[in-house]
């Protein structure tokens, strides 16, 4: 009947459509288009055979799953799916292996990578945990002020990475992130690979602004790109979700702009604030530095703001940065264990009379971020502020994303 024709075209064309995508489900359907196959064999059949062009490895299972008794014409409808359905699966094992066997890193392959800094638009501090860390709710957003990374991979019979550093007192051994992120690279990947890494830091220490964490991120996105891509984006931040690289590596493998909730390893895609491209970031590195547990060892749950993080979330996401929200919860404890970084922060915000469109501290300090041009000029500014406080650094950048998931951060021109 034709009835029962349609219903048969339906359900294959419904398992073909669903094997293309790779889902699941259709193992469940196999045994539906398999009975609509013993009612209309020959219509069902040819749709099958036109849209299994391709196929995938769902359809194997499907196929070698014990299929109803059939009869005459339904029960060789049902043989030919089932030919069909293995050919499909064999044919993508097949490029499977293919992509296994090419994605071994070539000895000598190099590759150049920008190592972004980030900011914190917003920090909150939700709880202490039972565990001793504290969860929280941030806006992270890169900037275009970073580290410069080259990764070259080695002789297969190497048997450890090689990290050179422009910093003295950096470690390169395997208690540095990068060694770390490519330690855990090869466990997550299976791959063999190790790695020559010449890392050009600009990114200060204790300056909550994630330069260990970026550049474990960097070195995790670069030795995929050089083994060819063993793992999709996705599967890469899944792989970077481990405490023994930072909690805000997994970050750095978004697109640039997140909301991060847990420790911050728990990362929320947000979509390019309404900020302008050329919306200069003033980066302020006091001399002193900041250790994250003396911060939050100093940290009074009592002082903490009451504004809800998704009502911050949505102030950022609707007004970009033309708005009074601008709150970091880490400022106290890291203004009462280094009083000097609370007066550098009202000096760039009142004090000083530059007009900033707002000024804030990066994560647990010491860098304190100004929004906007300074009135007087950038030169003025950064005389003033030298000739008040003990200056490591002085750093113009603007907000930076990377333009999709398989492109990394590009280098940006930095003005220092």
């Amino acid at each position: 009947p034709r009835a029962t024709s349609a219903a048969a075209v339906a359900a294959s064309e419904e398992l073909a459509a669903k094997t293309m995508t790779g889902l699941g489900e259709a193992f469940a359907l196999g045994s539906q288009a398999q009975a609509a196959v013993a009612a209309a064999p020959r219509v069902a059949s040819l749709a099958l055979l036109a849209r299994v062009e391709g196929g995938a490895g769902a359809l194997g299972q499907v196929a070698r799953s014990p299929p109803p008794q059939h009869s005459g014409a339904a029960g060789g409808a049902v043989a030919l799916c089932g030919v069909i359905c293995l050919a499909a699966a064999g044919k993508a094992a097949r490029r499977r292996r293919s992509k296994v066997a090419a994605a071994a890193g070539t000895p000598g392959d190099k590759l150049s990578l920008f190592s972004p800094a980030k900011v914190n638009l917003f920090l909150r501090i939700i709880r202490r945990r039972e565990d001793g860390y504290h969860d929280l709710a941030s806006l992270f957003h890169t900037v275009s002020f970073g580290d410069t990374m080259d990764l070259e991979v080695l002789p297969e019979e190497a048997a450890k990475d090689e990290l050179q550093c422009n910093l003295p007192g950096v470690p390169i051994d395997d208690s540095n992130l990068v060694i770390r992120a490519l330690n855990l690279f090869r466990k997550m990947s299976g791959e063999k690979n190790y790695f020559r890494i010449n890392l050009q830091k600009r990114i200060p220490a204790q300056a909550g602004m994630g330069g260990g964490s970026s550049n474990a991120a960097t070195a995790f996105y670069g030795a995929n790109a050089l083994c060819g891509r063993p793992a999709s984006a996705e599967e890469l931040i899944k792989w970077a979700d481990d405490p023994v690289i930072g909690s805000d590596a997994t970050f750095f493998l978004s697109e640039g702009t997140a909301y991060c909730t847990g420790r911050g390893e728990i990362v929320t895609p947000v979509a390019p604030l309404s900020v302008p491209a050329d919306l200069p970031v003033f980066l302020v590195k006091p001399r002193m530095g900041l250790s994250t547990p003396r911060v939050f060892k100093a940290l009074d749950l009592s002082r903490l703001s009451k504004v809800e993080p998704e009502v911050l979330l949505k102030t950022f996401q609707e007004k970009g940065a033309d708005h009074e929200a601008w709150v970091n919860d880490l400022e106290q404890p890291a203004f009462d264990v280094e009083p000097d970084l609370g007066r550098l922060k009202v000096f760039l915000e009142k004090d000083g009379g530059f007009g900033f469109r707002s000024v804030l501290m990066s994560g647990s300090g010491s860098t304190i971020y100004a929004l906007g041009e300074p009135k007087g000029g950038a030169e003025a500014f950064e005389k003033a502020t030298r000739a008040g406080f003990d200056i490591e650094g002085i750093w113009r950048c603007s907000l930076v994303r990377r333009s999709g998931s398989e492109a990394w951060y590009g280098f940006p021109e930095v003005k220092s």
